[in-house]
């Protein structure tokens, strides 16, 4: 290479983005904090495709025979399992993370659909409760705006240990977002960065989380299922401990799970991807005899029809959604709706440094279409029937697109979908979804080809 090229060869380990990075560190003391998930390249459900129906399978007439997607959780011990219309359910996120009018929207959704969607951290909104049928309250480190109250008036309870986009670190809520309300909600002063706790404050293990969902069950009179939430890390003996703990259902949050807000380094570089964890998982009830006695929820990046059908052949039960529902909301839209009219939030993107489709500064508060705001004004900018028609009408396309795929399969149930079903096309899929590599027989680190 001539010493003209050399000169503007960028390198590879202190390419543009590295430089920024120390930069500012230099500059600042400070790491990044953030909101969304990760942002580099992952191994992903895209990496994985179906086998669909030919001579060697019989395909089913879409418009002539039913597939079913009902979908039951908690049938290990819980008196009141969970009953689904679609294996699709709203992920946790809380009321100070997101406005009211969206915990509203998110409940209407679900509840239109026949799914379920989750608290978060800081207790029930009366909105949420109110909009949403089937609603899971979730326990977590913090316990702020915890309530036996609302955890009976709940229907399943989920005790989170850990989440996808910062397993091992608590969460945060910077003080431009805890509004008076949120504050009170929290037992917190107004204005003050809230960050949560890493770990429950009773328990330091399995066995006392034993004791925790045996406090839960009677506090309930045994009739709510109890979920158990680990972000992926060391996926098959987390799932093994929740099980042998006493869960009635396994949530597993890959590190392409979103947040509201936590450090860059965090997002970036803790956890695994979803597609290995979905295989750890099943692997650890398969091993236990719990495959289909204990159900297990995915969560981390699914985002399409086909992403659910993927996890479900993988031997997911059901999935979790919470940065697509997001973006059916608006979330990185150019404009907002409201009093009838669609307006411009350029100006707002850029205040923030940012265009449409790039943000990731939910911390901030200063969401420009009113979805990861306490703001008065801001948060007026999305409306719970606007918000919860756009998403109803992406949870419908999701499922539409898995029953579409599981009838190519010659499925009349989703949750007939099976591994045998899959292959995929990259050598690192092949080896995490433990599928084969697309035109072989073979699975890296199992057989030969």
């Amino acid at each position: 290479m001539s010493e003209k090229n050399l000169s503007r060869e960028e390198s590879y380990s202190y390419d543009r983005k590295t430089i920024d990075y120390i930069r500012n560190a230099a500059a600042h003391g400070l790491y990044e904090i953030r909101g969304m998930g990760a942002k580099r390249k992952l191994p992903n459900f895209d990496d994985l495709v179906f086998l669909g129906a030919s001579l060697s399978r019989y395909a089913l007439e879409g418009y002539r025979e039913k597939c079913s997607t009902k979908t039951i959780l908690g049938t290990r011990y819980a008196k009141k399992p969970i009953e689904l219309e679609i294996p699709i359910t709203i992920a946790g996120m809380s009321f100070g993370s997101l406005s009211a009018n969206v915990k509203e929207a998110l409940g209407l959704a679900a509840t239109a659909v026949g799914t379920s969607t989750t608290t978060g951290d800081g207790g029930m909104t009366p909105e949420e409760r109110l909009s949403s049928k089937t609603l899971i309250y979730q326990c977590l480190p913090s316990r702020y705006g915890f309530n036996p109250d609302d955890v009976r008036k709940a229907d399943a309870i989920e005790v989170v240990i850990g989440q996808g986009a910062k397993p091992g670190g608590g969460g945060m809520l910077l003080g431009q977002k805890v509004s008076a309300r949120v504050a009170g909600m929290r037992t917190l002063p107004e204005g003050i960065d809230q960050r949560s706790a890493c770990r429950h404050p009773d328990w330091t293990g399995p066995d006392d989380l034993a004791i925790k969902i045996q406090e839960l069950r009677e506090m309930t009179d045994w009739e709510k299922p109890i979920y158990v939430k680990v972000g992926a890390t060391r996926t098959f003996n987390d799932v093994k401990l929740a099980v042998h703990s006493g869960a009635d259902v396994v949530v597993v949050d890959g590190m392409q799970g979103g947040t509201a807000a936590t450090q860059t380094c965090f997002i970036e570089h803790i956890g695994i991807p979803t597609l290995a964890a979905v295989r750890q998982a099943v692997d650890a009830l398969e091993d236990l005899d719990m495959k289909g006695k204990v159900q297990l929820i995915v969560s981390g990046g699914v985002r399409t029809g086909p992403d659910v059908a993927k996890a479900l052949a993988m031997g997911a039960d059901a999935v979790a959604i919470g940065q697509g529902v997001l973006i059916a909301l608006g979330c990185n839209h150019d404009s907002y709706f409201q009093n009838g009219e669609h307006y411009p939030a350029c100006a707002d993107y850029s205040a923030l440094g940012t265009t449409a489709g790039f943000c990731h500064h939910c911390h901030t508060g200063k969401c420009p279409v009113g979805i990861t705001t306490q703001d008065e004004i801001l948060e007026q900018r999305l409306t719970p029937e606007f918000g919860a028609k756009h998403l109803k009408n992406y949870l419908q396309t999701l499922n539409m697109e898995l029953t579409t795929i599981a009838r190519a399969c010659g499925k009349q149930n989703v949750h007939h979908l099976e591994r045998e079903d899959l292959v995929a096309l990259t050598l690192e899929a092949a080896a995490m979804a433990k599928v084969p590599l697309a035109g072989t027989s073979w699975i890296p680190g199992v057989g030969n080809i």
